[in-house]
């Protein structure tokens, strides 16, 4: 009953991924490879570089110029000769009145007047064009999207959720960001992830985000119960995803893992944990700090039992072993079963963090 009331609220909106590309852009945001202002620098440079070379040739050629009032051309004069020329203002005050200096100004001054108009006109063009190369980004991306990381709500949670995976060597181009706060998504987008606006109890939001698609989703949402309608959601759409969510109430953690959950993470209970730990035990606190910090110290890491140590024990491998997983459960290292290594178990062990 709870269920599919839960799902009832969740609702679906199909008209979210029946819209054409174009319409996405805003809603679904591939980071830039290389940011505007980057750009716009990038050919102001390059126009002035047009305009130094336009002022040396005329310089250099000065000689084979007259202006109105009869006078050798000085250097503020071969500026001001490039500068109309360049810009295609031409008063007709300066004049190339030698066949040489006629030949460089057809050669040499008219390509680095186009290249300065190719350049001013590019870069307004490319900005009135941003939409449709964002169109046509999000056209390519939904087309490739195979295998990727969904993250939901991009708070501290999220954010740091990020991050961890990110140390682990995940790319950054593997994870799409789905949240309804625009400022979130900002600072998501500034951090190299394609981003997504949107309330993710909308399976139509999901859908577009690729969650049919993606090898996890991570519910690091504000509310416990937006939470659970997020999980329930995104297991109807990806059967096969793993499903991590955060709660802050352990009352909760039931419902989550019925709506779906492969883990859940009672944050609240956690930190309380710690904390508690670190009235007494403050270096034990440090050091679960720096088991889960994937860049610094030491970090837990999973792996493949090799072929070598099929056979032995877990407790005598080179590696520091916590646990085994055998058939997706997880057997700690006091278990009796992991007396022997099987083919096929994995490892949860712990290794020396690569920076």
């Amino acid at each position: 009953m709870a269920r599919g009331k839960l799902r009832r609220l969740g609702g679906l909106d199909e008209r979210l991924t029946a819209k054409p590309d174009y319409a996405l852009v805003g809603v679904l945001r591939i980071p830039e490879s290389d940011s505007p202002t980057r750009a716009i620098m990038r050919r102001i440079v390059i126009a002035l570089g047009a305009m130094l070379a336009a002022v040396v040739i005329v310089y250099l050629t000065r000689d084979g110029y007259t202006d109105v009032r009869g006078e050798p051309m000085t250097l503020l004069d071969c500026v001001y000769f490039a500068t109309v020329s360049l810009t295609t203002t031409g008063y007709g005050d300066v004049t190339p009145v030698t066949e040489f200096a006629r030949l460089t100004n057809i050669f040499l001054i008219t390509p680095l007047r186009v290249a300065f108009l190719v350049v001013l006109v590019g870069t307004t063009v490319e900005v009135l064009a941003e939409r449709s190369r964002q169109a046509l980004k999000i056209q390519r991306w939904r087309k490739k999207v195979r295998n990727h990381t969904i993250v939901v709500g991009y708070g501290t949670k999220g954010k740091t959720a990020v991050v961890a995976m990110v140390g682990d060597d995940v790319p950054t181009s593997s994870i799409v960001v789905v949240d309804t706060d625009e400022a979130a998504l900002k600072h998501a987008e500034n951090a190299g992830l394609v981003t997504q606006l949107g309330d993710a109890t909308k399976a139509d939001v999901l859908r577009l985000a690729g969650a049919q698609h993606a090898a996890a989703i991570i519910v690091a949402t504000n509310r416990d119960d937006t939470a659970a309608l997020v999980t329930l959601t995104a297991r109807e759409i990806a059967p096969d995803a793993k499903i991590v969510a955060s709660i802050r109430e352990a009352e909760n953690q039931h419902l989550l893992q019925q709506s779906g959950a492969d883990s859940v993470v009672v944050s609240s209970e956690t930190a309380g944990r710690l904390l508690g730990i670190a009235t007494s035990t403050p270096r034990v606190v440090e050091m679960i700090e720096n088991l889960l910090s994937p860049d610094t110290g030491l970090t837990i890491a999973e792996r493949e039992v090799e072929q070598t140590e099929v056979g032995g024990s877990a407790r005598h491998l080179r590696d520091i072993v916590l646990g085994v997983v055998r058939e997706g459960n997880l057997l700690r290292i006091d278990a009796p079963e992991v007396d022997t290594v099987e083919a096929g178990d994995r490892l949860l062990y712990v290794r020396t963090a690569v920076n």
